[in-house]
């Protein structure tokens, strides 16, 4: 109207009064009737609006309803997974802070390592989460309009509307791009927007399954561990066989919701690459499933993931132990470093400690007992000048490096600022309904 096609302000209110007036029940029978859910609901809609009924839809086509919408629900959708994705980094940041200095077994080759801390090594998670947010807020900006597009995407339609009048067609998809919330429309499509946006869309969100995937793996080894465990309540039961049990049943449930996210990506891929020339239908159904499955799961993923790391609980005793079954072997270098200090042959006290450790090494597969290295070095008479030095060489945090300051840096650095504009939406703790 505002570009001069006659429409009354009577045709305009008319619509406006009959937005929220739907008969689900008529536009039901018409599809049925049509077998076209769009003109079902251009024909339903006409009903309510006999003034209007003559411009419903006109010069448009039903992937202008359709895409649109879509584009619309894809950029609401990631608006809400923002806040939740913060809110699991914030949780987790908290988390790394209060356990940056708490030395910890390193794994490679899940096969004992250097010493790392417990809040090192949640700084892992944390970045590969914080590489999502980024993803996820870069998906959301580069989104644009389908605007006004026409059936194959020439806006053919519209030009003879306005009687070729280029700079009207121009400012229609403007305007509208505008009051849809986008700042730019795509300025080429076919009847649809191109089907690879859907994969940029789904690619984010699986990256974002791999990433969680990792974290929860990680959780459930550290349980079997016994040194860090998921939430357990006072009376949750772990196994209804072995009463014992504490399953990190809320990591679990993450993979495999992860999994199936992660699949998700296929969908778009296949469905980008057999979009004939301007569209095919084969794309609609496809996209009805795995676009709403894509944003619930990576929903209640990231609920679930809060909820576990809001109540993540450590027992240092545990993993000081385990350390203390490991340090002496990695101590062996301090010791000969050591020892050369106190006027010793390098040569001489490496093979004095190649035996001790392989005696020690053999107490620990063959018999099962404790790691005694140490007490094997406390009584061999060779190592006496720096007997008085074996605590402090075999001090954890001696070995941890500069894991602590690389915590304080990084949150200080990139987890804090990366959170400021959430700030607002970190909210209280998540209770799970199972």
């Amino acid at each position: 109207q505002s570009l001069g096609l006659p429409i009354t302000d009577e045709q305009i209110k008319e619509m406006e009064a009959n937005l929220d007036n739907i008969d689900f029940k008529m536009a039901a029978e018409e599809e049925k009737r049509l077998r076209h859910d769009v003109m079902a609901h251009v024909h339903t809609f006409a009903h309510c609006c006999p003034k209007a009924a003559a411009i419903i839809h006109l010069g448009a086509t039903s992937c202008y309803v359709g895409d649109n919408t879509d584009l619309i629900v894809l950029r609401d959708g990631l608006n809400l997974l923002l806040p939740q994705l913060a809110r699991v980094i914030s949780r987790l940041a908290d988390f790394a802070e209060k356990y940056a200095d708490l030395p910890t077994l390193g794994f490679t080759h899940y096969q004992p390592a250097q010493l790392t801390t417990v809040g090192k090594r949640c700084c892992l998670w944390i970045q590969d989460l914080c590489m999502d947010l980024q993803n996820l807020e870069r998906a959301r900006d580069n989104l644009r309009f389908r605007g006004v597009k026409g059936t194959t995407g020439t806006q053919a339609s519209f030009l003879q509307l306005f009687e070729g009048d280029h700079s009207k067609v121009e400012e229609l998809d403007r305007l509208v791009t505008e009051k849809a919330g986008f700042k730019r429309s795509y300025m080429v499509t076919g009847q649809t927007y191109s089907r690879k946006v859907d994969i940029d869309i789904l690619s984010v969100l699986a990256s974002l399954g791999a990433s969680v995937h990792k974290i929860c793996t990680d959780i459930r080894l550290l349980a079997n561990l016994k040194e860090i465990e998921e939430p357990f309540e006072k009376d949750q039961i772990g196994s209804s066989a072995m009463p014992y049990k504490r399953n990190p049943m809320r990591s679990e449930r993450c993979c495999s919701l992860a999994r199936h996210l992660m699949t998700l990506i296929m969908d778009p891929l296949q469905t980008a690459s057999v979009q004939w020339f301007e569209r095919t239908l084969d794309d609609s159904a496809n996209r009805r499933v795995c676009l709403a499955e894509a944003f619930l799961t990576a929903d209640i993923i990231l609920s679930t993931l809060q909820n576990i790391s809001e109540g993540l609980v450590v027992y240092p005793k545990v993993i000081d132990r385990r350390i203390r079954q490991e340090l002496p072997f990695m101590a062996t270098e301090n010791i000969i470093m050591a020892m050369v200090k106190a006027g010793g042959n390098r040569q001489d006290c490496h093979e004095k400690i190649r035996v001790l450790s392989q005696q020690a090494a053999a107490v620990v597969k063959q018999e099962g007992g404790d790691n005694d290295f140490i007490a094997r070095v406390r009584a061999d008479p060779y190592f006496s000048p720096i007997h008085k030095q074996l605590d402090s060489l075999l001090d954890p945090s001696s070995f941890t490096g500069r894991a602590p300051q690389q915590v304080a840096k990084f949150l200080k650095e990139e987890v804090r600022p990366a959170l400021i504009p959430y700030k607002s939406k970190m909210g209280g703790k998540i209770e799970l309904t199972l």
